[in-house]
């Protein structure tokens, strides 16, 4: 049973060796709004080109897992009822079932270290849930971030979650966490978490260096590059706002998986779409960001 496919694009840069940048599935069919999420998904792909690589979106589609959906893939992925959302945990089943899935952050990660993908964009990282010494909810994403040798292109991590503690376990880890252009961890909508970063780098050669070096250090662990939001909702503003929707979760009894995606919905809807708009303008901006480093990265590789 061939379980995985590349796009022929994809495939072909891969193996000459060029620029590629992997992209989730999940923002669009369970982050995003339609038709916002189908239109977001191709942006991103435009601005991954406009870089000079070659984008990869990732998703399963009829229980085969896919390096570089076509367009008619990410519009059903988008449209299809019962698009599971895809982690480590049930990439296997989801194939096996043959059916269809939008893939997380660390399911994206798996992939694309399968496909020999070194560069992924997303909007922000998964991480410790606030609570979490009660539920013991902490995302994949963090140990797929310490497995897969991946640069990981994002906001920051989900300003939903523990970002203390998340930040902590990522030391702990051992993923390097680079600052890109800010000296501080990023919140997702907003540029500042109080966060100290230790490593900084103010362009994509410099990205592509420090991820080398550690790499060629024997280290086996993922890179996370950190971009604020251009176009930011500040922490002080929008923290109330996080807070009434973690109460609304708890009061409708969301767990799990749905927490995340609830959160999001809701924070949009409070903010009358302005934290939408945060969050399509960072995924873009990380797509473009993740391209450059792609490029960087692919030329250093080559020298």
């Amino acid at each position: 049973m061939n379980m995985i496919s590349m796009a022929p694009a994809v495939e072909a840069a891969v193996r000459a060796r060029h620029p590629v940048v992997a992209l989730e599935s999940t923002v669009i069919a369970h982050g995003l709004p339609a038709p916002r999420n189908v239109e977001t998904a191709r942006d991103c792909e435009a601005e991954v080109r406009r870089s000079g690589a070659q984008p990869a979106t990732i998703g399963v589609v009829e229980g085969r897992a896919v390096i570089g959906l076509s367009d008619q893939q990410i519009q059903s992925i988008a449209n299809r009822p019962g698009v599971a959302k895809v982690n480590p945990a049930n990439l296997g089943f989801v194939v096996a079932e043959h059916g269809w899935g939008a893939t997380t952050v660390a399911a994206s990660l798996r992939l694309a270290n399968l496909a020999g993908v070194k560069v992924f964009a997303t909007g922000g990282v998964g991480g410790v849930h606030r609570g979490a010494a009660g539920s013991f909810d902490i995302s994949a994403d963090l140990m797929a971030l310490a497995r897969y040798p991946v640069i990981t292109v994002c906001a920051g991590a989900k300003a939903i979650l523990d970002l203390p503690k998340t930040f902590e376990i990522l030391e702990t880890l051992g993923v390097p966490v680079i600052g890109y252009q800010t000296d501080e961890f990023p919140a997702f909508y907003s540029r500042s978490s109080g966060l100290k970063l230790e490593m900084r780098a103010d362009d994509a050669e410099r990205i592509a260096m420090m991820a080398l070096a550690h790499w060629r250090m024997g280290f086996s662990t993922g890179v996370l590059v950190t971009v604020p939001a251009e176009d930011e909702i500040p922490a002080s503003e929008i923290e109330g706002v996080i807070e009434e929707a973690l109460e609304a979760a708890a009061r409708e009894g969301v767990a799990g998986r749905d927490v995340t995606p609830f959160l999001l919905s809701r924070i949009a809807e409070k903010t009358a779409g302005r934290a939408l708009g945060v969050n399509i303008a960072l995924l873009k901006n990380n797509a473009r960001i993740a391209g450059a480093i792609a490029v960087a990265l692919a030329n250093k590789e080559n020298e």
